[in-house]
């Protein structure tokens, strides 16, 4: 116990030191320069773009579009809540292959199928939520689902689970493990490296090391471990709302998913799934974004149960039409099509509920 104390005290006194000695104090008003690579998706509004630089959030005009990837040289002045009268120096598009992947697949998703059916694929596979329509953005804050069309641990999940499903037809085990881990950090890294995958990515890694070392019950631990990790590669994460989002909810379903489950076996199972997720998920999270937002749908959880089971099939499908279209479009865009009955439910839901 006393070393569990020890080692709980160290971490924290060392992520504190780590986050005093990075974090900038700036005055309101204080003209900064930064550059640096945008590592997190924009947000398209209808008449401005949202971004985000080194912890700095800022709006712009729609052109030039900016996106993730991109190299940027600004200068702003520092407001209460985000960065003022932004003025860009130096805007780059970056030229390494998985950019230009990312954007090829994004590129196929709206050549092959309408809107908003076609950013709600590429928000669910790549995590790129750029595209997606104002209207249909409000549907889905509105409705408690906006989760959903973001890449998050479960598409970590998802794609470890296929890439292992595949490997061990051709290599043992133990490799096919660490080659499904470099493929988990490449589909992160084309993903956006935000906070959900990042430590979904971590956790994924624990959890093949622990499978390689025969640990498995490595599940808290592993949670902590990649939260300290995350805070010290990247101290602003400390306080980033998708951080903190990311870690409420994983800790409120690993504590009592299963115990609302076992209470509603009385739902039909396509069902029951998704609400005992989003129930237990809704513990911890809803008094944040209450605290945060000052509102809370009372009706999310009953939407979520209703469009979670479509996530996985969208996900996974979406996947191979994207890899098969950049080969064959006409191919891909067939076994896109698969999807649709399902988007198409999933929109209703939400515009319904909204």
């Amino acid at each position: 116990m006393k070393k569990k104390l020890l080692v709980a005290i160290t971490a924290f006194l060392i992520i504190f030191i780590r986050y005093q000695t990075t974090t900038s104090n700036y005055e309101v008003g204080q003209r900064i320069k930064i550059s640096s690579r945008v590592k997190t998706e924009p947000i398209n509004y209808t008449d401005s773009q949202r971004i985000v630089l080194e912890g700095f959030i800022f709006y712009l005009p729609n052109y030039p579009r900016i996106e993730y990837g991109d190299d940027l040289i600004i200068e702003a002045e520092v407001g209460d809540r985000y960065l003022k009268n932004v003025k860009i120096i130096d805007h780059q598009k970056p030229d390494s292959i998985a950019f230009k992947l990312r954007r090829q697949v994004n590129s196929f998703y709206r050549s092959a199928i309408p809107e908003p059916h076609s950013s709600l694929i590429a928000g669910m596979t790549i995590g790129s939520k750029a595209s997606i329509p104002e209207k249909f953005w409000e549907s889905l804050k509105r409705s408690g689902t906006a989760h959903v069309v973001v890449a998050s641990g479960m598409n970590i999940t998802l794609v470890s689970m296929f890439l292992l499903s595949i490997l061990i037809l051709f290599l043992p085990r133990n490799k096919a493990l660490w080659v499904a881990l470099a493929g988990v950090w490449g589909y992160a890294f084309i993903s956006g490296f935000d906070a959900p995958i990042v430590r979904a990515a971590i956790m994924g890694s624990i959890a093949f090391w622990a499978q390689a070392a025969g640990r498995l019950n490595f599940a808290w631990r592993s949670l902590f471990i990649s939260a300290f990790l995350m805070v010290i590669i990247k101290p602003h994460w400390l306080t980033d709302l998708g951080f903190i989002l990311s870690f409420s909810a994983t800790a409120s379903l690993m504590l009592f998913e299963a115990k609302i489950r076992k209470k509603i076996q009385f739902i039909p199972s396509i069902f029951r799934e998704g609400l005992s997720t989003s129930l237990a998920a809704q513990i911890f999270v809803a008094p944040i974004m209450f605290v945060t937002f000052g509102q809370f749908s009372l009706v999310s959880p009953v939407v979520n149960a209703l469009v979670l089971w479509t996530v996985p099939l969208i996900t996974i499908i979406g996947m191979l039409s994207a890899i098969f279209g950049l080969v064959w479009f006409e191919l891909g865009m067939m076994v896109l099509y698969l999807t649709y009955p399902l988007t198409s439910w999933f929109i209703f839901v939400v515009e319904l509920f909204s």
